[in-house]
């Protein structure tokens, strides 16, 4: 991951935790459904750990948590 990307995983991570919270799901729920670790959940949704994402992986957990996959890459100033 290029070091001038940090801020928008960490923007994608808290985004993929607000949207995750909407639906009333746990990081285990998540993790569940996609079928991975409830760890990685947690790395990439914590504010302090830079955890890259493939877009494969993005698009996965936008469908699973039922949103358009843009609104997890879309940063408002």
């Amino acid at each position: 991951m290029k070091a001038e990307f940090k801020n928008d995983y960490i923007k994608i991570g808290l985004k993929i935790a607000y949207y995750r919270k909407l639906k009333s799901l746990t990081q285990e729920n998540l993790a569940e459904i996609l079928g991975c670790e409830t760890s990685f959940i947690g790395q990439i949704e914590a504010p302090n750990v830079y955890k890259s994402i493939s877009l494969d992986t993005l698009f996965l957990i936008a469908k699973a948590l039922e949103i358009p996959a843009y609104k997890l890459l879309y940063f408002e100033n």
